[in-house]
């Protein structure tokens, strides 16, 4: 008995070192990690500009940094979140979301396989830390569009 309570009384320490929204009905933001000075992200594949199949592999690169599953808090570590026609960066003071434009690769990954509809679309990387939140400031790839045919 002693060993839950003493668990639940340090969750709930810990939960109220968070900072706290000013306004009713807001969630509580969560710390950033600071970002390492010179980290580049960026696309290895597919380049700006390209024309591509409506199914395509992406690949992502990074310098400056490793890549780490979510949940491994390992200093100079993040992984890969994928914005598709996204036009502004999720906010700064959340976990990035997750729907079919905010694509998470938290088991670490540094590439996948997607399928687009035919069109024009914007693709961007974006570094998460642990808890899926972006870099203090934020680690983002320059946007880049495709034309799937």
């Amino acid at each position: 008995m002693k060993l839950i309570l003493s668990a639940v009384v340090i969750a709930g320490l810990g939960l109220s070192m968070l900072p706290l929204a000013a306004d009713e009905g807001k969630t509580a933001s969560l710390p950033r990690t600071a970002a390492p000075s010179g980290v580049e992200l960026y696309f290895i594949s597919p380049k700006d500009g390209e024309t591509v199949g409506q199914e395509l592999t992406v690949r992502f690169g990074l310098r400056g940094m490793g890549v780490s599953p979510a949940g491994t808090m390992i200093k100079g570590t993040g992984h890969h979140h994928l914005l598709i026609d996204v036009d502004s960066l999720p906010a700064l003071d959340q976990p990035i979301p997750a729907d079919d434009h905010h694509v998470h690769f938290g088991g670490g990954q540094t590439e996948t396989t997607i399928k687009l509809a035919p069109g024009k679309h914007t693709l961007q990387l974006d570094l998460g830390d642990a808890l899926h939140m972006q870099f203090d400031p934020p680690i983002v790839s320059e946007k880049i569009t495709v034309t799937v045919k």
